[in-house]
């Protein structure tokens, strides 16, 4: 299966990424409220997910409908049946463009065999990996993805704080955070070597000088503690 012209709704960094990198490799246009898609092979919603629905029964039928939407279900492009969604699990800026596509993978969700091949001849021509996630695990999914790339950007904001309170430069967290994945996050620190008399030092410290972290150091280290059990 192949599509030989797409319309991408909606101009957000999602949109506007996906719309760049299709339009090296097929005749792209992009569309805001006006829905001007009538002749795409495929329509694809990178639209706020309480958006799909709404938009989704705006556009007539025939087309390919597909959302880019990591927690929302199928059901949200209703009435159409030529349907899936591909999500890619990556996270985007208006400062960069269709590069930020390059190695990252995606999740594909389809009710078929042939829209599963849909999702995947999407993902070829955005040059991602793909997967196959059923639609009802989207939910749990996406926490998984919310836990690595929003919670990754709270971890640096608390560590940052604390760095501050010490009057270090939280510049210097930067290639430590980097060196860990590069690692292929093997653990380390006290928590894996049992020292839990710095966690508790770590744990009064904070009670003292940063009340407000220390609710999520203990739930950290507790899930820690859990994790390498």
């Amino acid at each position: 299966m192949s599509f030989d012209s797409i319309c991408v709704v909606g101009a957000g960094r999602v949109g506007k990424t996906l719309a760049a990198r299709l339009a090296e490799r097929v005749p792209t246009s992009s569309a805001g409220r006006e829905l001007g898609c009538a002749d795409a092979d495929l329509v694809l919603l990178c639209v706020p997910d309480h958006a799909i629905p709404e938009v989704a029964a705006a556009i007539p039928q025939g087309p390919w409908l597909a959302h880019t939407s990591g927690a929302t279900t199928l059901d949200a492009l209703a009435p159409h049946t030529r349907r899936f969604s591909l999500h890619p699990l990556q996270t985007f800026t208006h400062e960069r463009g269709p590069e930020q596509l390059d190695g990252a993978w995606a999740a594909v969700t389809g009710e078929t065999s042939e829209s599963v091949e849909a999702g995947h001849a999407l993902a070829r021509l955005l040059g991602v990996h793909p997967f196959e996630l059923d639609d009802e695990d989207r939910p749990i999914y996406h926490a998984g993805a919310v836990v690595a790339a929003s919670f990754l950007v709270t971890l640096h904001e608390a560590a940052s704080e604390l760095f501050r309170s010490a009057a270090a430069p939280p510049e210097a967290l930067e290639p430590l955070m980097r060196r860990v994945i590069e690692n292929g996050f093997q653990p380390t620190g006290p928590h894996v070597r049992g020292d839990w008399e710095t966690v508790e030092r770590h744990l009064s410290e904070l009670r003292e000088r940063r009340p407000d972290l220390e609710p999520v150091y203990r739930a950290l280290s507790d899930a820690t503690a859990a994790i390498r059990r």
